[in-house]
């Protein structure tokens, strides 16, 4: 009778693992499927698996402590003026504006008020900035990047 209730919960626990992996998949694809159709699309960071994004997207990160913040709303505009830029480079826009949501993101970033973060393709940490960021000076840092250079040639 034990064997068979332990065989019980460990047969739904798997379906349980199994189901979440499998959601965990289609909202990774849902996010790069649209990421694909409209590259200029933000996404919020409960949505999204930074490494599923490697080789495949840069991600620039804004984090704020409200989507009030007069710092976000100045680098939202920022990313805005340049989102045809920004799409050319490959950069997935992904904004964290919710601290006591405590994604996977923020938890591995660890950002204190403000901070946009600019990653490359391969998950490196490119640069970390404390007030808001030039649209165009974002994508001037890109192009600097190794595996930038190397898709330029």
């Amino acid at each position: 009778m034990i064997r068979s209730l332990l065989t019980t919960l460990f047969l739904a626990t798997a379906a349980t693992t199994t189901s979440a992996q499998e959601t965990t998949e289609v909202i990774v694809e849902d996010v790069l499927t649209r990421w694909e159709a409209a590259r200029t699309t933000v996404f919020d960071a409960s949505e999204v698996d930074l490494p599923a994004l490697q080789y495949i997207a840069r991600p620039v990160i804004v984090f704020a402590n409200s989507p009030n913040d007069p710092m976000f709303a100045e680098q939202m505009a920022f990313l805005a003026e340049e989102s045809a830029a920004l799409a050319a480079r490959d950069v997935i826009i992904i904004v964290d504006t919710d601290p006591a949501a405590e994604t996977p993101i923020r938890e591995a970033l660890r950002p204190r008020r403000f901070m946009l973060v600019l990653m490359d393709k391969d998950g490196r940490i490119a640069q970390r900035k404390p007030q808001p960021f030039e649209g165009r000076e974002i994508w001037r840092a890109i192009d600097k990047m190794p595996l930038r250079q190397q898709e330029l040639r």
